[in-house]
């Protein structure tokens, strides 16, 4: 039986684990399905279904990890895999993609962190540039704005990424652009530090981010080259850790990204869950060993199927 990773080429992440899961006698496939290079063919042949990648029979596949992998080539490719991927009995990490999509919902994550034991912040996803005023007002103008999801957003024909932005008077002068896309609206909430909690499995690993050590880090510190953030090993009070673990769980996920902010008075607050997001440079920058975890969640999954 074999691991099948489902990532681009040059993928650090996937540098980092692969010795890691040879030296567990793990064998893997790499493949990128951005890549059309590769041929695959599936097959039904009475009540029996085939998946064959090259000369790779996808049958030996026991468990995937779908780390970063490019987009197919055209949409027929990228349906194709969409049926093939329901089909292929193996486990998944952190999920199939059609879970990470119901698992990616934010408002659905904010409503079930919250149902919980986690504080989240008021929160409100509109296209309606009177609500912007709203719950500026509300919020006693300290109101940020980011995106409802991780897709690039639409403003005459031209797509834009924008990161979370405190709004000002200004943009309230021009909020009749809020029509084009949704916008998520949330009161500006105090910050000693953000953490990241990495999940992989039933494991935890708190990072501690000092974006408010910097101006330009303070209101969302992916905003800097992340080297110069300093990251280090951060102690969850054990109900929070219980609760990141459970969110991630209930979201059918092995693994989750969790951001929280720890406030000025000791309490957390969560903002979101990434399904997929990047852990290597917490690592690296804090030494918590996050891809042992994950070499050792996915050797396990390969062994169970097999076994």
């Amino acid at each position: 039986m074999m691991l099948l990773i489902l990532s681009r080429r040059g993928d650090t992440t996937v540098d980092l684990v692969l010795p890691k899961l040879a030296r567990l006698g793990v064998d893997s496939l790499m493949w990128d399905p951005g890549d059309s290079g590769h041929r695959m063919t599936a097959t039904v042949r009475g009540s029996q279904i085939g998946v064959r990648l090259g000369r790779t029979d996808l049958a030996e596949v026991s468990a995937v990890w779908v780390r970063r992998p490019g987009r197919p080539a055209g949409q027929i490719w990228a349906s194709f895999l969409t049926d093939v991927w329901e089909l292929l009995p193996a486990t998944w990490f952190p999920c199939s993609p059609s879970q990470e999509v119901r698992a990616d919902n934010k408002l659905a994550q904010l409503a079930l962190a919250a149902r919980l034991g986690l504080r989240v912040p008021e929160t409100t996803v509109t296209s309606d540039p009177h609500e912007l005023g709203l719950a500026y007002a509300r919020a006693g103008g300290k109101l940020i704005a980011k995106p409802p999801s991780k897709r690039a957003i639409n403003v005459d024909g031209e797509e834009h990424l924008f990161y979370t932005t405190l709004v000002s008077r200004r943009h309230l002068a021009s909020r009749h652009r809020l029509r084009h896309e949704p916008v998520t609206l949330q009161p500006y909430v105090e910050k000693s530090v953000e953490i990241r909690v990495t999940v992989v499995g039933e494991r935890v690993f708190p990072v501690e981010i000092d974006s408010q050590a910097a101006r330009t880090t303070r209101v969302d510190w992916r905003l800097a080259d992340s080297s110069r953030v300093r990251n280090s090993p951060h102690e969850l009070p054990a109900d929070v850790a219980d609760r990141c673990r459970e969110l991630t769980r209930e979201l059918g996920l092995a693994y989750g990204a969790i951001d929280l902010i720890r406030t000025p008075e000791g309490e957390y607050v969560f903002l979101e869950l990434n399904p997929n997001g990047q852990w290597e440079g917490h690592e690296r920058l804090a030494g918590v060993p996050i891809s042992d975890a994950v070499a050792d969640w996915l050797a396990a999954a390969v062994r169970k199927d097999a076994a």
